[in-house]
């Protein structure tokens, strides 16, 4: 039986409720105001978001970014992205600091329920792992008993690693670090005996170490990480943008629709389901706030998932990694998305 609160008490909580909603519910208006997009990201993961020398930003969260400001402001370059630690990730997205939160964030029940931010959908399937040296001659998670383990703290890295050596009686050594360079480092320099995090962010640290083949990731898969862009709760309207922001891109791929053809396709177009995947459904178009061809600007601007996927993680980034549970549903893969009709 629920608590009984006097009329005024549910009156006073009603009006809370509802001002924070209409605290939130002004996003695309405050980014077309502001003219640019700000973009929570990590920065430190070749492939999914990284700062080069020359201030230049690439990876696969960085292309979901540039994605959504080209659909809401016509261009890809309007973005301001912010490196952001694990522990404020979520704090400069419910601030207000940030309008999306694209760092490599797992998609859990708690952290969507407690934290005020909504998922919008599954930009990358990973999984947690380990990476050793090849020196030590393991190739198996399961004879790392009684070793150092690097992590990096405020993640699912830390839970889910000392739920696997329980699972199995292992004695370890949790190690914690805010930042991933931290834990590389301290890995390189032998202060552990064992880095986890999720695949993509081993690959990509192998990738850059000195010496890449004196590394080894571990087969074994200890976690599932749905890494998912997210945005503040209580602005439904910001959140439908995102989300078929992050569809379009996977509908164009299984439409056969690419950065090289997307202007002749939206030429040409005569079904209803392309016409509305290129943001040519002036109904849609209202619902959302945005300009007609809104889709057909995301797919110039950046390519299709597929074309992503390859640029950022795939054959085309020098890390080679496959697509695997990332391929499109009818190729092997979990990637689908509701179709645009």
């Amino acid at each position: 039986m629920k608590p009984f609160l006097p009329r005024h008490r549910w009156l006073v909580a009603a009006a809370l409720i509802a001002a924070a909603s209409l605290a939130n519910a002004d996003t695309l208006d405050k980014i077309k105001s502001r003219g640019t997009l700000r973009c929570a990201v990590n920065g430190e993961v070749p492939g999914l978001s990284f700062k080069t020398g020359d201030d230049s930003w690439s990876g696969l969260d960085v292309d979901f970014c540039r994605a959504l400001a080209a659909a809401v402001l016509g261009d890809a370059d309007k973005v301001e992205f912010i490196p952001t630690l694990p522990a404020d990730r979520f704090e400069a997205l419910t601030k207000g600091r940030a309008d999306v939160l694209a760092r490599n964030t797992s998609w859990t029940q708690a952290r969507e329920l407690t934290q005020n931010i909504r998922f919008i959908g599954v930009l990358y399937y990973d999984g947690q792992s380990f990476m050793l040296p090849r020196a030590s001659g393991k190739r198996s998670a399961l004879e790392l008993a009684n070793t150092r383990v690097c992590a990096l703290a405020d993640t699912t890295n830390i839970d889910n690693a000392q739920r696997y050596f329980t699972r199995n009686q292992m004695p370890m050594e949790i190690i914690p670090f805010d930042e991933l360079s931290a834990a590389a480092d301290a890995y390189l320099e032998g202060r552990c005996d064992t880095l986890t995090t999720d695949q993509s962010q081993l690959h990509a640290l192998r990738a850059v170490f000195p010496d890449p083949q004196a590394h080894r990731i571990l087969p074994e898969v200890i976690s599932r990480e749905p890494l998912s862009p997210a945005v503040r709760g209580g602005d439904d309207k910001w959140f439908e943008l995102a989300r078929w922001t992050l569809f379009t891109l996977i509908n164009a791929e299984i439409l056969g629709i690419d950065s090289g053809n997307v202007t002749g396709a939206r030429e040409r177009a005569q079904s209803d389901e392309v016409r509305t995947l290129l943001g040519d459904d002036p109904e849609i178009n209202a619902h959302l706030g945005l300009e007609a061809g809104w889709g057909a600007r995301i797919i110039a601007a950046v390519g299709n998932y597929g074309e992503m996927f390859e640029r950022n993680l795939g054959k085309d980034s020098g890390l080679d990694i496959k697509r695997g549970l990332n391929a499109l549903w009818d190729q092997g893969g979990l990637l689908y998305a509701p179709p645009p009709r």
